[in-house]
């Protein structure tokens, strides 16, 4: 699967921003998708992640009540609803894909967008 992700921009600190994440191929819907994102002088980190059937998310204590994963599996496409923004939140977000069966690691990666968030 390929992915590309899109919609970062500069926003200002309490706004919203919502990432797109277009994937390629018919087996879209058998992935779980997740969000990471990585900031200046940092290592990556995990924001979170949808299941297949995009009822059972999970999120990083630091973006919880804040973003939103949802998924919509016709359009082939995942998205990162980010509300309530912080400076902190500062980064390039990129989109993974994993089977759901196997290893718990992400082998598919989009190219990123960059989100920055002014104080």
């Amino acid at each position: 699967v390929q992915l590309q992700a899109s919609g970062g921009g500069l926003v200002q600190a309490g706004g919203s921003l919502r990432l797109s994440c277009a994937a390629s191929g018919r087996t879209f819907s058998t992935y779980i998708m997740g969000w990471f994102r990585q900031a200046p002088g940092k290592e990556r980190e995990f924001v979170g992640r949808i299941r297949m059937s995009g009822g059972d998310t999970y999120y990083a204590d630091s973006v919880k009540g804040r973003f939103t994963i949802s998924r919509d599996n016709a359009k082939n496409t995942m998205y990162l609803q980010m509300n309530i923004l912080k400076p902190e939140d500062t980064a390039v977000y990129y989109c993974a894909a994993r089977p759901s069966i196997g290893a718990d690691e992400y082998p598919y990666w989009g190219q990123g967008t960059l989100v920055t968030v002014s104080s």
